[in-house]
């Protein structure tokens, strides 16, 4: 018996917004001052940063739940399953259901159970929950889906990571540039001949890093509004992912048994494009070598990031060879790891 990933599917936005749509905010300091620098002085730096070009943004119309719902028809799909046999639908996120226009987080009912209502699944077995485990939250779903397989409690599980972080963003914090929507599916069940899991890892660290994400008031102190907005202390962040997350990753592979060079992709959340090429340098460091041409797919370049969804919707671009230079086959083996709000840190080791 093996644990496999058998189908996979996206929902990618179209709405598609541009770094000079930017150019008229008012971004302002984390103390409510003006930056000395233009707008597009601060841009064309955001961008050498993050590699970010252009994000995707929902639309008007669609919930979280929704694109969750789209990317798991097209999963379901892909697996050729029928979806009535799912045991658990997982879903990882951390807004909920915002509607454009509003502040107000939904979750009531889960995100889980509407996206099982909203497959018409009629089985009462198949359990629904959500999972809040920040950024890594649809790493943290695969792992739990795999130790429900492997402890018999189930057959088949469907596990979704969905954002739409463009309604909880604040229009004065250059910080808002980096965010945006999307969700991404996979289906995880028993195969006599398909891939499988050979190692996780997860880890919390929240004693110093509990709060470097989090809610928090505009950078306007004349907003009116009584509203919250995602925040970050970037520095601590990438400082706290390129220290811990090398160390992480090889775990997870010194676990699988694998031999490094035997690694042929790594499926990073795409956060940072300088971040996580230094993440993977750091990571290469620790076995001596350079890092291999072509091991890190990467597409935050033009769908921006979107927490959760990053890692699920990377890896079916990958897998319908729809991400150009990248490819995936079978027996290659990969490596899914993500680090996020906790501050969380997972990986998962898995021959294709």
């Amino acid at each position: 018996m093996k644990i496999s990933i058998t189908g996979t599917g996206s929902h990618y936005p179209s709405q598609i917004v541009k770094n000079d749509t930017f150019l008229n905010h008012e971004f302002l300091d984390m103390d409510g001052s003006a930056f000395d620098a233009d707008n597009d002085i601060i841009i064309e730096k955001f961008k050498a940063i993050t590699g970010i070009e252009e994000r995707k943004y929902a639309d008007h119309n669609l919930n979280t739940s929704d694109l969750g719902i789209d990317a798991s028809k097209k999963a379901i799909a892909d697996a050729g399953i029928d979806q009535e046999e799912l045991d658990y639908i997982i879903f990882a996120h951390n807004f909920g259901d915002i509607k454009y226009g509003q502040n107000q987080s939904d979750t009531l009912p889960s995100l889980a159970t509407r996206v099982k209502h909203g497959l018409g699944i009629k089985n009462p077995n198949c359990v629904a929950y959500d999972v809040l485990y920040g950024c890594p939250g649809w790493v943290e779903g695969m792992i739990q889906a795999y130790a429900f397989i492997k402890a018999g409690m189930a057959k088949k599980c469907l596990v979704i990571g969905g954002e739409t972080l463009s309604r909880v963003v604040d229009p004065h914090d250059r910080d808002s540039m980096i965010y945006a929507d999307g969700a991404g599916a996979t289906i995880v069940e028993v195969t006599e001949d398909g891939g499988e899991y050979l190692s996780t890892g997860s880890q919390t660290f929240a004693f110093d890093e509990a709060k470097y994400l989090f809610f928090g008031e505009s950078y306007n102190d004349e907003a009116t509004e009584d509203q919250r907005y995602i925040k970050m202390y970037g520095r601590k962040i990438y400082e706290f992912a390129v220290t811990h997350v090398p160390a992480a990753i090889k775990a997870a592979i010194d676990q699988s048994g694998v031999d490094i060079l035997d690694i042929k992709k790594i499926f990073i959340h795409q956060a940072n494009e300088k971040m996580d090429d230094a993440i993977i340098k750091r990571l290469y460091r620790l076995y001596k070598m350079k890092v291999p041409e072509g091991i890190m797919p990467m597409n935050i370049q033009t769908f921006g990031n979107s927490s959760v969804a990053t890692v699920p919707t990377l890896f079916d671009l990958v897998c319908k060879n729809q991400l150009e230079g990248h490819q995936i086959k079978k027996g290659d083996v990969c490596v899914f790891a993500s680090v996020g709000a906790g501050m969380n840190i997972n990986a998962i080791v898995y021959r294709y």
